[in-house]
C-alpha cells in the first residue's frame, strides 16, 4: 500500500527546503514519506538549494517585453538574479521568454502575488512562484519575479516597444488614431517615442497626467527660492510660473525635447509626422521598467 502523502508533510518539506509545492510532492512519493530522505532527494537534484539563497541579494538579472503580432497588446517584466553570469544564461533567458509569452497570453494581473499565483504555463503542475524556486534550485542562485504589466490597445490604438542593448530597460508605449499599425511611417515613430521614454524616462504623458501635489510642492519651493533671493514680490509668480514650465518640460514626455532632435518637442513632432503619415497620432499611456529602479 503507497504512502498518503498529506498537504501538511508536503508544507513542512517546503518549509525545510523552499522547493516547490509539486516537487515536494513528488520527492515525497519517492522516498515513500520520510522527510529527511525526501531532503536529501532534492539536495541531489538541486532543487533544494534555493531555501539559503531566499536572503540573497538579486541586483542583477533582466527586463524583458514583447508584443503580439498585431500590435495590439504588449507586455514586459522584470527578473532578477544575483550576478550578470546567470542572467546571460540559456536556462534563465529561456525561463524569461516562458514568463512573458504567458504574461502576454492571459489577461493582466492585478499585481505581482497575483501572478505568482497562477499556474504556469509551461508546467502546470506548478504555480508561476514554484517555478521560480524550482530555477532557483537548478540555477543556484537567488531570483525574483518582481513585476509584470500587460498593456493592451484600444480600438483604433497599437503598441511599440523597445528593449534597451543589455535588457536592463524596456519600454512600452500605447498610441491611439492608428489606421494601419503596419505602416512603416508610424512604426519608425512609434519606435522613436519608446526609445526617447527610455533616454528621457519622462513621469507622465502630460502636464495634466502629474501628480498636482508634487507640482505644488514644486511651485512653493520656486516661491520661497525667489522670494530668498530677494525677487521682488510682483514679479515672484511670473518667476514661478516660468520654472513651473522648464520642470514640465523635463517629466512630461509630450513637452520633452526629442532626444534626436532638441528643438522638437515631442508633443510637435507627433503633430508633424501624424501630417506626414495621415494618422491623427496621440500617446496614451506607457510604461518604463528599469532593472532594479
Amino acid at each position: 500500500m503507497s504512502m498518503v502523502i498529506t498537504a501538511s508533510m508536503v508544507k513542512e518539506l517546503r518549509a525545510k527546503t523552499g522547493a516547490g509545492m509539486m516537487d515536494c510532492k513528488n520527492a515525497l512519493t519517492e522516498t515513500g514519506g520520510d522527510t529527511e530522505k525526501a531532503i536529501d532527494f532534492l539536495r541531489e537534484r538541486g532543487i533544494a538549494k534555493a531555501a539559503g539563497k531566499a536572503g540573497r541579494q538579486t541586483s542583477e538579472g533582466l527586463i524583458v517585453s514583447r508584443l503580439t503580432d498585431d500590435l495590439k497588446s504588449g507586455a514586459v517584466l522584470e527578473i532578477s538574479c544575483e550576478t550578470d553570469f546567470v542572467a546571460r544564461t540559456d536556462d534563465f533567458q529561456n525561463f524569461s521568454s516562458q514568463l512573458i509569452e504567458q504574461a502576454l497570453a492571459e489577461e493582466p494581473a492585478a499585481n505581482i502575488d497575483e501572478f505568482l499565483s497562477r499556474p504556469f504555463a509551461a508546467d502546470s503542475g506548478q504555480s508561476v512562484a514554484e517555478a521560480v524556486q524550482t530555477q532557483i534550485g537548478k540555477l543556484g542562485e537567488n531570483m525574483q519575479l518582481r513585476r509584470v504589466e500587460k498593456l493592451t490597445a484600444g480600438d483604433g490604438g497599437a503598441l511599440s516597444t523597445y528593449n534597451h542593448p543589455g535588457d536592463k530597460l524596456a519600454v512600452l508605449v500605447e498610441f491611439r488614431g492608428v489606421s494601419d499599425p503596419s505602416d512603416d511611417g508610424f512604426t519608425r515613430l512609434a519606435r522613436d517615442i519608446a526609445m526617447h521614454i527610455a533616454a528621457a524616462a519622462p513621469q507622465a504623458v502630460s502636464r495634466e497626467q502629474l501628480n498636482q501635489d508634487a507640482i505644488e510642492r514644486e511651485r512653493e519651493i520656486y516661491r520661497q527660492q525667489a522670494i530668498n533671493e530677494g525677487k521682488p514680490e510682483k514679479i515672484v509668480d511670473k518667476i514661478v510660473n516660468g520654472k513651473i514650465d522648464k520642470y514640465y518640460g523635463e517629466v512630461a514626455l509630450l513637452e520633452q525635447a526629442f532626444v534626436k532632435d532638441p528643438d522638437t518637442s515631442v508633443g510637435d513632432l507627433l503633430k508633424s509626422k501624424a501630417a506626414d503619415i495621415g494618422q491623427s497620432l496621440a500617446v496614451t499611456r506607457f510604461t518604463r521598467y528599469l532593472l532594479g529602479g
